[in-house]
């Protein structure tokens, strides 16, 4: 006892004053202050009257002794709060002796802050009146009686070790819904309890119980938000119970982490949860984790996954006043009836930042072998830890596994019961043999035949009875990056590019002029190439390879160099670069040191080289800040597979914004096909910070995950990718209503309710399935990858990656997804509530067939778009895997555009084919199809497909390309008037250079010269390089007998080198027809 003693920490407890206090007898009671703690009285405080204005100054101060080696611990601290009841002494009476006494209400003063770290606290506690005290209850507008407080110890109970690394764990258990039908309020008394364990110090488990269930035969849903209650019993005033500032404030069934959270469920608990029997406990119960508990806990939650929570209920039968109650050791195990359990995911627990999961959990019966092979538990805290827990002096609350098996001294009295046993329970002998069985054994239970069969605990499979738990930490057990911390980190790889400043006056035209000097070497350069290798490039074409592309740069140096050419145009350059240094750089005198003149030099060059590539790129020198440009020049670099150039084009663009989500996507995409895996972490990290809906950063990072085998944030980011998904369906489902004027009702429990709720909508059936009507259909975003289609046809087919078919997936993708997806509870519900989770029914613009949308597809569509086909392939597989995904229309048409792109045909033309069959009208595959025949040179079949594309009620997702092909199909075919009337569409939907000199074509071929000469106007409008146009127009000067200005044309035919061997000769006949044109006759 000395050595407990002395490691002590007293805890003291002052009660200064009581504000607002009444009396039985008058409004200047005498009355004293009562303080208790873990049921032992602390002390009584001396007798004070109570003044006119209702203060009474008591100074009172008790303590208790806190020493975590044997008496009071930190775990007591956490889920006992002192009791302070205030008693009138009333005065006495003639022949009286005693004093006789009345208690006016009792006050709860939470200890919790002491677990906190802090050392003293003060604080005002309402003083909760007894029933038929005359103390005013507590109601706004209402001065409430109350307590002022201080608690002091003299240092902190918790040192800094425990203060960092350990953590406080609260489970409020709400209620039990949907009871079996069995569970009636009348007959014997039943004591309805919840358990579950907690890793605690060392190797021992503690046990967290709930007892004194109240059964309630429903009729009204329970009231929100509601108080959560202290978990012990014998609470002489009804509000004492109430923890303060602690409430049961629910929530929409989406946003739970558990089961029954999919809208097909929203019926079933509306119905439980306002017209079904139910059990109320409404308790929360804490538990202090030390440091190791901590680390035990996270390792638990690692290897189980599934927590088990047990239910059971205990008759218990009021014994006759003035004899104890009775407990019959050898009745223990028959006492426990309906003993079932609930499996808590305690995964999200261990998702980055999550501090707290709540949610519904289905009940299932109690079997030895079902809960070791879902949780790994070989025991049940009911059963084979003995009865003791169920009769230990914490009622209601946790109760310690060390605690003596005695019985509670305040169901002493009125209320003092004894276990009553179940008739039709096995016998104690046979509930006995495997528990030791099972606790000796590290092998699954071998049950015996009579233990597999629960009739009592299936009963709450057939009621659909579930429980409504929450789970708590104060800080989380997985620290989850600050998004500021991110920003920082993607600023030191990226640093933001400033914008362009203006410069006026001669730095401008020294830049212009440079710009100019560099079109003009540039050409003549072009110039000299064509003089070199023009027929030999005519020649070869597409098949041109890059070994003779390098050879043409070598041989063209070489000339350059010999014919003083090269010198040339430095001397060219020479006088434009010496403007910059002296208007720009403002350098007119000489360096002072070597260093200073070779950084002024690298400056310099970097300056040039920037400004060559400005006056070379004509999209980028206009809006050089434009990010989209870069974006879309890193798309195109990613087509040709140049992924250092693409990776560069992203990051100038996040340079240029660092808030831009798809520049942080792209440059993770990259970092992860570079195997720059620390950066593709903190890219797709931080783009879920700054658009946390975004359904593509969440699937990003969870395939970044896949690739680092972290499973469970992997299975972190999936499920709040699929969370978002379904938000977006509903979001899109009530905008839809409000724009048609429409809103849905639903019939729950009675009454009529509009079905707009927390989330924005609920569906009030189980079976109906959330339309989303959009105007782009599933091949929208494919845009960009059709643009590139003709010029793929000219890439080199062999990859340096293969796209990973379906026949050689990693069979590890399939095991991890449905370890993801295929948890459900129970198996016959496993694929429909999966569903429900991954998806919303996705518009179609062919109106013929919905198919659902996953959010490995929308991470498709966002490559595919992007031209990230090397990344495709990995999400192709968890598309195919997915419950809800699988082989559909899109995944063939995705997978037939990845073949096309690197020209094997045969391999697109079969998943065509595919995706023909699973949807014949679906018009974005006839749009792929055609494309496909034109680009192998089947240009009948091209036709085909091409016209059966546009004759569908819905436009295929890019039809630009569709209307070019097609009118040039007709073209060649010498079917004019159906190439002009194709030419004219894709002039009125989006015009560009070629449709209106496709026009201007059929219409010549027409001989509607005014038609054709405007058509061909507009063309060269638009570009004015285009040898073509001018071609067709010196054609229709020819024709129109303007001599002039058809020479003209042919002047600049012949400049921009038409390379149509057989308009020229057109040309020429003409000309000779028409005796002029040509000037060098």
């Amino acid at each position: 006892m000395e050595q407990v003693s002395s490691t002590g920490k007293p805890v003291q407890i002052t009660v200064t004053d009581g504000y607002d206090l009444k009396g039985f007898k008058g409004d200047t009671p005498v009355t004293f202050v009562r303080a208790e703690f873990n049921q032992v009285v602390l002390g009584d405080s001396a007798k004070i009257t109570v003044s006119p204005e209702g203060t009474a100054k008591y100074n009172f101060t008790s303590s208790f002794e806190f020493n975590p080696e044997g008496g009071i611990t930190l775990d007591d601290l956490a889920h006992k709060p002192v009791f302070l009841t205030v008693t009138e002494v009333l005065p006495k009476e003639k022949k009286q002796k005693d004093e006789k006494t009345l208690i006016l209400g009792q006050a709860v003063v939470d200890l919790l802050p002491l677990l906190e770290g802090e050392s003293s606290f003060e604080t005002v506690v309402p003083l909760h009146p007894v029933p038929g005290s005359p103390l005013e209850p507590l109601r706004s507008g209402v001065k409430q009686c109350s307590l002022e407080v201080k608690v002091f110890v003299s240092e902190p109970l918790l040192t800094p070790a425990q203060i960092s690394g350990g953590s406080l764990l609260k489970v409020t258990l709400e209620a039990a819904y949907s009871v079996p039908e069995s569970f009636i309020p009348i007959g014997p008394l039943q004591n309805y309890m919840v358990g579950l364990q907690v890793p605690s110090v060392g190797e021992k488990d503690y046990p967290i119980l709930f007892k004194n269930g109240t059964l309630k035969l429903g009729g009204e849903r329970e009231p929100v938000p509601r108080p959560k209650k202290w978990p012990i019993a014998n609470i002489l005033a009804p509000g004492a119970n109430n923890i303060p500032n602690a409430f049961i404030v629910g929530g929409p069934y989406e946003e739970e982490e558990g089961e029954l959270n999919h809208p097909e469920d929203r019926e079933f608990r509306n119905q439980a949860e306002c017209i079904k029997k139910r059990i109320i406990w409404d308790l929360e119960s804490r538990c202090y984790l030390d440091p190791p508990a901590v680390v035990s806990f996270q390792k638990r939650i690692a290897d189980c996954r599934f927590w088990p929570v047990e239910i059971t209920r205990v008759p218990l039968i009021i014994a006759p006043k003035g004899k104890a109650a009775k407990f019959d050791k050898t009745d223990d195990e028959s006492q426990l009836s309906f003993h079932g359990v609930a499996y808590v995911n305690m995964v999200p627990l261990l998702y980055p930042g999550v501090k707290r999961i709540r949610g519904a959990f289905h009940v299932y019966p109690y079997i030895d072998s079902s809960v070791y092979e879902k949780t790994k538990c070989l025991f049940s805290l009911f059963r084979d830890t003995g009865h003791h827990l169920i009769q230990n002096n914490k009622v209601g609350g946790v109760n310690s596994p060390l605690s003596k098996p005695v019985i509670s001294k305040n169901l002493k009295e009125d209320k003092t019961v004894k276990e009553k046993d179940i008739e039709g329970k096995p016998k104690p002998g046979d509930v006995q043999a495997p528990s030791i069985k099972s606790q000796s054994s590290d092998t699954p239970l071998e049950v015996e035949p009579s233990l597999c069969h629960n009739p009592e605990g299936q009963q709450y499979v057939e009621a659909g009875t579930y429980i409504v738990l929450e789970i708590q930490l104060d800080k989380a057990l997985v620290p989850k990056r600050m998004p500021e911390e991110l920003a920082r980190r993607v600023k030191e790889m990226i640093p933001p590019r400033p914008p362009l400043t203006r410069r006026t006056g001669g730095a401008q035209k020294a830049v212009s002029d440079y710009h100019m000097q560099i079109k003009n070497i540039s050409r003549a350069i072009l110039e000299e190439y064509h003089r070199m290798f023009g027929k030999q490039v005519a020649k070869l074409g597409s098949d041109m390879d890059s070994e003779t592309l390098e050879e043409h740069k070598c041989q063209l140096s070489y000339e350059l160099n010999c014919s003083g050419k090269y010198f040339a145009f430095k001397e060219q350059l020479k006088h434009a670069v010496v403007k910059i240094v002296r208007e720009k750089y403002l350098k007119t005198t000489s360096f002072e040191s070597q260093e200073e003149l070779q950084t002024f030099i690298s400056e310099l060059y970097v300056f040039l080289v920037d400004q060559m590539h400005v006056a070379l790129n004509q999209r980028l020198v206009r809006e050089p800040q434009n990010l989209e440009h870069w974006l879309d020049y890193g798309a195109f670099c990613l087509l040709t597979e140049d992924n250092i150039k693409a990776q560069e084009c992203f990051r100038k663009a996040l340079s240029l914004n660092q808030n831009h989500i798809h520049s942080l996507l792209l440059c993770g995409v990259l970092a992860v096909l570079m195997e720059n895996y620390e950066q593709a972490e903190i890219f797709f990290e931080d783009a879920t910070c700054l658009e946390p809906t975004n359904v593509v950063a969440w699937t990003l990072l969870g395939l970044y995950y896949e690739i680092q085998n972290n499973d469970i944030r992997m299975e972190m980011a999936f499920h709040e990718a699929f969370k978002q998904l379904q938000a977006q369906a509903l979001q899109a489902r009530v905008t839809k209503q409000k724009s048609t004027g429409t809103v849905e009702y639903v019939e729950e429990g009675g009454k009529v309710e509009s079905s707009l709720g927390p989330w924005g909508v609920t569906n009030g059936s189980s079976t109906t399935a959330i339309k989303v009507e959009a105007p782009a259909g599933p091949g929208a975003p494919l845009s960009v990858l059709d643009e590139f289609l003709e010029e793929s046809s000219k890439l080199q087919s062999d990859s340096r990656e293969p796209l990973l078919s379906i026949q050689s997936q990693d069979p590890t993708i399939s095991q991890k997804l449905s370890n993801i997806l295929l948890k459900e509870i129970p198996a016959k519900k496993e694929t429909s509530k999966c569903q429900d989770s991954l998806t919303f029914l996705h518009p179609t613009t062919y109106g013929i067939s919905q198919t659902p949308t996953t959010i490995f597809m929308e991470t498709i569509r966002f490559l595919m778009k992007v031209n990230a086909v090397q990344y495709v392939h990995r999400v192709l597989a968890h598309e195919l895997l997915c419950p809800q995904g699988g082989p559909s229309c899109e995944y063939y048409l995705v997978l037939a555009q990845t073949h096309l792109l690197k020209k094997d045909f045969a391999k697109a033309e079969e998943y065509l084919q595919q995706a023909a069959q699973m949807d014949y009208l679906n018009p974005n595959v006839w749009g792929v199809k055609g494309h496909l025949y034109f680009l192998s040179g089947n240009h009948a079949e091209a036709k085909a497909c091409y016209e059966r594309t546009i004759s569908f009620v819905v436009d295929a997702a890019e039809m630009h390309f569709i209307f070019l092909r097609l009118g040039h199909i007709y073209l060649e075919e010498k079917e004019y008037e159906k190439a002009k009337k194709t030419y004219l569409q894709a002039c009125k939907r989006s015009p560009s250079c070629l449709t209106w000199l496709g026009l201007g074509i059929a219409c010549y071929r027409l001989e509607e010269l005014t038609e054709a000469e405007d058509a061909l106007s507009e063309a060269n409008a638009l570009n004015n390089y285009n040898a073509e146009v001018w071609a067709y127009l010196a054609l229709v000067c020819l024709k129109a007998g303007r001599q002039l200005e058809a020479e003209q044309a042919y002047k600049y035919t012949m400049k921009l080198k038409l390379k149509d061997e057989a308009l020229l000769a057109e040309i020429h006949m003409v000309q000779e027809t028409v005796g002029f044109g040509n000037p060098s006759f």
